[in-house]
């Protein structure tokens, strides 16, 4: 009988156990991805190099964020000294040339209308001149200008009204040329309507760019506190990184870091220099430009109204008083503009700051001592019967009245020249200082954000 080998057989191992999966459910900790971002950067910070990577993105954000917001603010600062030169303060100047031009060619009209049935061709040009001068910078005005503001609203009543007037001024002229009488009450009307609308209106449309204009002005000199904490919180944060540094590895400098610091430095510098020099030119055009321009201007407009009342007090021959009746109103209205016109080359002479500038100024001083002068003769002779005397006296040439106010007015227009150029100057010198401070600003901004994001990964370099 034959039996199988007696082979001891291996024992076969035992199967292993099923792995029991944990139940389904939220994870141990909880909070999703915000929480797992969390629990990493923890972690990340309980190590140095965890730190150091830290260090390094606040480092270049806060860079980043300095030349962000001083790009951002110097753009809207150069804006508004752009506008300052090239919008606003044109348009005001446009403005009160709209206002002079009126003023003139009412001036011009009564001085036509004194002169007799046959109106002197130099002084009919010049109302033509000026009519045309005031139309013409209406419409520039209005191209410029929403509709719906203020400056709108003033420059369509001056185009409603405008044609009014010089309809009137024809009439009067028609009926001065036929010896009638009722010209001078058509010209009286046509004062009325100079004086009480069209002046009022061109003053209003003065004085709402004006106001744009000291907006923009001051829009432009605001400080950029925003871009100067942002400045000055980046380089505290690069400085305290850096003696961070050194406390921890001996090191005096980090080459990164340094150039970080410098270029943000520079940046810093660079903003608070170009704004204080911007500033100060600024407020320059603001103080010894646009005040001087100001009261020049109104002087100016002062002599233009007396000259006009002046001829207006010898065509209505005593027929229009004052509210109380008791005196002639013209006369009264010339003596309180002659007043106000003393008062403002006084001001004048105050506020220029040059020899170029009080020079004019002085010439118109002792023009108006002399037309005041001249005007009590003009008012004595009118007084004696001599009527035809008193306006050979007013507009007879040499010796006149009218020689005066022409010495006056050329004075103050050679001053306003004068301190359009001393204004345009300041500011354009203003606007210059804040000249490529925008991208030079985003430009040290890169580099300062590189150069930090460089020296903190020579630093990790070493835990590698």
């Amino acid at each position: 009988m034959t039996h199988p080998p007696n082979v001891r057989t291996a024992p076969q191992p035992a199967a292993a156990p099923a792995p029991v999966r944990p139940p389904a459910g939220p994870a141990p900790h909880g909070g999703g991805a915000w929480a797992e971002g969390k629990r990493r950067l923890r972690a990340a910070a309980t190590t140095e190099p965890g730190r150091l990577q830290i260090i390094g993105a606040v480092l270049a954000g806060l860079v980043v964020l300095f030349g962000a917001v001083t790009a951002f603010e110097v753009a809207d600062r150069a804006a508004a000294a752009d506008d300052v030169v090239s919008r606003s303060q044109p348009l005001s100047a446009d403005a009160a040339s709209i206002y002079r031009s009126l003023a003139d060619a009412d001036t011009a009209a009564s001085s036509g209308f004194l002169a007799g049935a046959e109106e002197p061709r130099d002084v009919h040009e010049r109302y033509e001149k000026d009519i045309a001068l005031a139309s013409r910078l209406l419409v520039k005005a209005a191209t410029n200008t929403d509709s719906s503001s203020e400056s709108g609203r003033q420059i369509a009543d001056l185009n409603e009204q405008l044609p009014r007037y010089t309809g009137l001024i024809e009439t009067a002229r028609a009926n001065n040329r036929l010896g009638r009488p009722l010209g001078g009450a058509y010209l009286r009307f046509a004062n009325e309507l100079m004086t009480k609308h069209l002046l009022p209106a061109a003053q209003k449309l003065y004085d709402a760019e004006t106001a744009r204009l000291e907006q923009d002005d001051e829009d432009a000199r605001f400080w950029p506190v925003a871009s100067l904490g942002a400045g000055v919180a980046a380089l505290a944060v690069l400085v305290w990184a850096q003696r961070r540094t050194y406390r921890r590895t001996n090191r005096v400098f980090n080459q990164g870091l340094l150039a970080a610091t410098a270029a943000s430095t520079v940046m810093l510098l660079w903003l608070a220099v170009g704004h204080t020099v911007a500033r100060a030119q600024l407020n320059d055009a603001q103080a010894h430009g646009q005040q001087s321009l100001k009261v020049l201007g109104d002087a100016r407009i002062n002599s233009l109204k007396a000259r006009a009342n002046e001829n207006l007090t010898l065509v209505a021959r005593g027929a229009v008083l004052t509210d109380d009746g008791r005196s002639d109103k013209y006369e009264t209205e010339y003596d309180a503009g002659m007043a106000r016109l003393g008062e403002q080359l006084g001001r004048a002479q105050r506020l220029a700051d040059d020899a170029e500038g009080r020079g004019p100024v002085a010439d118109a001083v002792r023009g108006v001592s002399e037309w005041q002068t001249r005007h009590k003769d003009v008012a004595a002779t009118d007084q004696a019967g001599d009527y035809d005397g008193a306006v050979r006296k007013v507009i007879g040439g040499k010796g006149s009245t009218d020689e005066s106010f022409d010495r006056v007015d050329e004075a103050l227009e050679k001053a306003l020249a004068h301190e359009q150029r001393e204004f345009t100057e300041a500011a354009k010198d203003g606007r210059g200082a804040l000249t490529g401070l925008p991208v030079g600003a985003a430009l040290l901004a890169v580099i300062g954000a590189v150069a930090a994001i460089l020296g903190i990964n020579r630093r990790l370099s070493e835990y590698r």
